[in-house]
């Protein structure tokens, strides 16, 4: 997989015409074009960062699987040990009450893996559902949404967002993305990354040198607007750009080009907080408490963030 790149919003200066500037002018172009070298090294830091918390999410959601499937067949095994022993007599009690042990403590951790699952599953699905349900139909033309190994992906399409060949956010935009937020910061404990993608047309804007920069900015411009115009706590969001180059169809088409030019807010649980949900196993006198309902639509009481 290649790795995204997180770029930050470069202004490009081009100095027109046979005369020249001041030097007074010069040196405050100068300072802006470092200001903004600056900000693009900032904004790829914290990009990079939130890549890596969201690849470490991942593989925990498939370590938890692997270990759901190893427990369950160590179950069996257990049984199966549990059964050879209930037919034979040279085994004794002590045996077979240690045997009985292991197999209730395996089925207790066995569900509470299961129920740990099911409970970042269950808040993924409410969320999606609170979305899906307060858009428009309208809208749900230009917005897709899904839950991908416990990760939130909402899917915006450029001509929804932008302005033609631009990064400014269009005006027919802000009735979305107002929703957008709502659920942000309902779910507070949840980060936050803009991601923007581009197809493999070369942008020809005197101020934008390439389709890195083009996504870099239509994220961040996401970004700023989520902040600005709706209250979105900064710290939970990052801006990202992947240029051409994390394409979901064929750029040979138009079609193809409409579904690549889109930008992606992608929510997923903090690592943190993850972690501690999957390490804190059942104590041995607690009872289980039985998984949630899968088509349940509403969290546990006091988790809906």
């Amino acid at each position: 997989m290649r790795v995204p790149v997180l770029l930050s919003s470069l202004a490009v200066v081009a100095i027109l015409g046979e005369g020249c500037v001041s030097n007074k002018k010069f040196s405050q172009l100068q300072s802006s074009y470092n200001e903004l070298q600056n900000q693009n090294r900032a904004l790829d830091g914290k990009y990079q960062a939130s890549q890596r918390e969201l690849s470490g999410a991942t593989t925990r959601v498939q370590s938890l699987e692997e270990q759901i499937a190893a427990q369950r067949n160590n179950l069996v095994a257990l049984q199966a040990a549990l059964d050879k022993c209930l037919n034979s007599t040279s085994q004794g009690n002590v045996n077979i009450s240690k045997l009985v042990d292991e197999i209730n403590a395996s089925n207790k951790y066995i569900q509470h893996l299961v129920n740990t699952k099911n409970t970042s599953d269950s808040l993924n699905l409410v969320l999606t559902n609170n979305l899906t349900r307060s858009l428009s139909r309208e809208e749900m033309q230009d917005v897709d949404v899904q839950v991908l190994k416990g990760v939130v992906y909402i899917s915006l399409s450029d001509k929804m967002l932008y302005k033609s060949g631009s990064y400014e956010i269009s005006s027919t935009a802000g009735a979305t993305l107002a929703k957008i937020a709502k659920i942000i910061k309902d779910y507070k404990d949840y980060d936050v990354l803009i991601e923007g993608n581009t197809d493999n047309v070369p942008i020809s804007k005197t101020n934008i040198r390439n389709n890195w920069d083009l996504s870099a900015l239509r994220a961040s411009s996401v970004v700023q607007s989520l902040q600005n115009d709706y209250g979105v706590d900064p710290k939970r969001l990052t801006a990202g750009g992947r240029g051409e180059y994390n394409p979901i169809a064929s750029n040979a088409d138009d079609a193809g080009k409409s579904r690549n030019r889109r930008t992606q807010i992608i929510i997923t649980p903090k690592l943190d907080q993850f972690m501690e949900l999957i390490e804190k196993a059942p104590d041995a006198e607690d009872p289980v408490t039985p998984a949630a309902p899968a088509g349940n639509t509403q969290p546990p009481a006091g988790n809906q963030q």
